[in-house]
């Protein structure tokens, strides 16, 4: 075995595990209950939260959608999933046209660290999503309040 072929297939090995784990998302059914089959497409929302939080007690988080709120052109409704919490959906808003700006400013508890996402329905009957990522050195949530 030459060196070459054994580097490449070290580097193989440990891109094979992280690929795989992309595949799996435990969010999928409560995502799909919400939608109802329709499809959920990224983009439109934009999740921002620091990619790392000393403390999961209170993470801030900001979501925003690309949206002009007009009456034929809005936000429904923005809803928050985490991975790891006993209680994965953390938060639902509900908007409207009269918001006037499709923005949600907050904090959250977390419980360790893993993939947060946003999922924005628009009055079109159409589902954005985006998500991130976030380690989190000391977790919350562990008496499932």
């Amino acid at each position: 075995m030459k060196r070459r072929d054994f580097l490449a297939g070290l580097a193989g090995s440990f891109a094979l595990p992280r690929a795989a784990l992309a595949q799996i998302d435990p969010l999928d059914p409560l995502v799909r209950a919400l939608s109802s089959g329709a499809p959920v497409r990224k983009g439109k929302v934009t999740l921002v939260l620091p990619q790392l939080a000393d403390n999961g007690n209170s993470v801030p988080i900001r979501i925003t959608v690309d949206s002009p709120m007009t009456e034929a052109d809005h936000v429904n409704s923005i809803h928050l999933y985490s991975e790891r919490n006993p209680v994965p959906n953390m938060a639902n808003f509900y908007l409207g046209p009269r918001a006037g700006k499709a923005e949600i400013n907050s904090r959250v508890r977390l419980a360790g660290s893993q993939r947060v996402t946003a999922v924005a329905k628009l009055s079109d009957g159409s589902f954005w999503y985006d998500a991130a990522p976030i380690v989190v050195t000391l977790s919350a949530c562990l008496d499932e309040s």
